[in-house]
């Protein structure tokens, strides 16, 4: 294998052509070598505008081809697993889009998959890897802002196009499966535990059928986790931590500049500002997955934590829907 993971994409998704694939542009280890695509012209214009070396018209074609190490998944999230099986199967490793399933029962298949193939699998989750996050981790593991207590999340866009897929219900769209699948891996990863319980409400759109509104309230063992997230609100996202010594507030959680700094906002007394340097937390993810297959270590959200994040969000929508209490 060469020095540097070799990466073919499936699709020509704007996540990928905007963000993943021009992040991975300047890792150390990984290179992005081809790309696929159902319409080769727009393979083939991708790959133009992206410096790519190949372009091909059909993924079967990029999975054939023995010069690619591993491949990133950004396809509609029903494709998600079929296409990161046939990925597995080929020898490929995977890094699929989030949420990685339609649901907590599909996304257990991959570790099968996973297991049988011997190839890695995991989910993209970019902020597990943003040193903001891994700031807030430590601070939190510290003790410095006492016992962990809760964690406020709204996170918000307003999209009513027809035709985008995250107003489509047999595409995986809404609110909860696009983005309130961030607040849920953050408070489980922040919390270091699983929620007990979870109570939820949500709104569907009467056109469409998607979650526009989506709110949870996740139990854990030392405190709560509240989100709302939706496609049809003002565009805004924040995080507040708060312990019962100190709080921590995260300027902009998810979607962080790679062009200038970002904030954490920390008080236990005195507020002061950290100042995280700039950096592409889509890099970062490209640099965290390669470095696990060259060395053999673990992906950053391996496919163990994309099944529990995916369980929690089927309680959510279960929740939604009996006005009860629900366990994932």
């Amino acid at each position: 294998m060469s020095k540097k993971i070799r990466w073919g994409v499936l699709g020509a998704a704007r996540i990928a052509t905007v963000r993943v694939i021009p992040g991975m542009k300047t890792c150390r280890l990984a290179e992005v070598t081809a790309i696929a695509s159902r319409d080769l012209e727009k393979a083939k214009a991708a790959a133009s505008s992206l410096g790519i070396a190949k372009a091909y018209g059909s993924y079967e074609e990029l999975l054939a081809d023995p010069d690619i190490d591993a491949v990133y998944n950004p396809l509609p999230n029903p494709m998600h697993v079929p296409w990161t099986i046939r990925a597995a199967e080929a020898g490929k490793h995977v890094l699929c889009e989030k949420p990685v399933a339609m649901d907590a029962q599909e996304a257990a298949r991959l570790a099968l998959v996973r297991d049988r193939t011997g190839v890695k699998i995991g989910e993209a989750f970019m902020v597990h890897t943003h040193p903001q996050w891994l700031r807030v981790v430590e601070i939190v593991r510290s003790g410095e802002i006492g016992e962990l207590r809760a964690m406020v999340f709204p996170f918000s866009y307003n999209n009513r196009d027809p035709k985008n897929i995250r107003n489509l219900p047999n595409m995986g769209g809404g609110a909860l499966m696009d983005i309130g699948c961030y607040p849920i891996h953050l408070s489980r990863w922040v919390f270091g535990s699983e929620p007990l319980r979870l109570a939820a409400a949500v709104s569907r759109d009467p056109e469409f059928g998607t979650d526009r509104l989506t709110s949870a309230l996740l139990e854990y063992p030392s405190g709560h986790a509240l989100f709302t997230v939706s496609t049809q609100a003002s565009p805004y996202q924040r995080t507040q931590i708060l312990g019962s010594a100190g709080r921590i507030e995260v300027e902009i959680p998810v979607n962080a500049p790679n062009d200038c700094p970002t904030k954490l906002y920390i008080q236990t007394g005195e507020l002061r500002t950290e100042s995280i340097p700039v950096c592409d937390q889509y890099e970062l993810q490209g640099d965290a997955f390669s470095r696990a297959i060259l060395e053999g270590g673990e992906v950053p959200v391996p496919v163990e934590e994309a099944v529990k994040n995916m369980a929690v969000i089927d309680a959510v929508f279960r929740a939604g829907a009996s006005g009860n209490w629900e366990r994932p």
